[in-house]
């Protein structure tokens, strides 16, 4: 799925003269048909056998959401997998917290029409289970999996397997060493520097091929990591506000964090968090 982004205020107000002014029309064609410019970034690909998708690199801007059943069960989180892409998902991603979970992957990856992303958090003997099943991504979260023999050994054999690897930072989930050296506070500062922790020990063993989420439920928070990350990687971005809350109220959280970031060039693919 392509995202850019317009503006059709325009066509939809009431108007207050039927024939505009030349500068009028000029700044309503702007609106409708410009869009913002993309700050450069490396690319990492999602190999699925029939629809790899590109993030970063100049791709389209790719939409991804999560299944919300137990992944062993492989026909109810297939069918949420079918029901997503049909709405336009580029990427699903799963949750492979026990063993149950990994072997649904196995029967659940060769049948998805997506690329598939396993949710690792905790085991890092997970992601190694993950890949065992075939995922196309895994996403690790550094304030959980913190041991730096466990985070390179899962790195390296993503390397082998030429598997990418979501560095998916939460403000909800911090490394309680940053956060207590950070004082006892959550900060932009903190989260950028536990993704770029976590970049050090992937470099260690040669693995690049690496996507960045720096997440938060505070809009105002998510957006200042996510812009200090952007000057200082140049990963693809994966934007996100961590559980925005119901809908509507959560999609109007969640977009003003995400749309204010895009206007700014930074992102390459994006999730809505809602909560029921």
């Amino acid at each position: 799925m392509r995202w850019s982004w317009c503006s059709c205020w325009s066509a939809c107000r009431p108007s207050t003269s039927t024939s505009p002014t030349p500068s009028t029309s000029a700044a309503a064609e702007v609106l409708v048909e410009g869009t913002f410019g993309r700050k450069p970034t490396r690319s990492v690909t999602l190999a699925h056998p029939t629809k790899p998708v590109v993030v970063g690199g100049g791709a389209p801007i790719s939409i991804q959401s999560m299944t919300t059943t137990k992944t062993a069960d492989v026909d109810g989180t297939l069918a949420q997998i079918y029901a997503l892409a049909g709405a336009g998902a580029d990427i699903v991603r799963c949750t492979c917290n026990d063993l149950a979970a990994a072997e649904g992957l196995a029967h659940i990856v060769p049948r998805s029409p997506v690329p598939i992303v396993a949710d690792i958090h905790h085991q890092y003997k997970m992601a190694l289970a993950a890949l065992e099943a075939g995922v196309h991504c895994l996403r690790l979260n550094p304030g959980n999996i913190r041991k730096a023999e466990h985070i390179k050994l899962v790195a390296r054999e993503c390397l082998d397997r030429g598997v990418p690897i979501r560095i998916g930072v939460n403000g909800g989930s911090l490394d309680p060493e940053l956060y207590e050296r950070h004082g006892g506070k959550v900060t932009p500062e903190a989260m950028v520097e536990s993704a770029q922790r976590e970049l050090r020990y992937f470099d260690e063993v040669g693995f690049d091929q690496v996507k960045i989420s720096v997440k938060a439920s505070s809009v105002p928070l998510m957006i200042e990591a996510y812009r200090q990350l952007s000057e200082a990687v140049d990963f693809p971005l994966h934007l996100g506000v961590t559980e925005a809350g119901p809908p509507p109220a959560g999609v109007i959280k969640a977009t003003a964090g995400i749309g204010a970031l895009l206007a700014e060039g930074i992102g390459d693919t994006i999730r809505y968090s809602l909560t029921a």
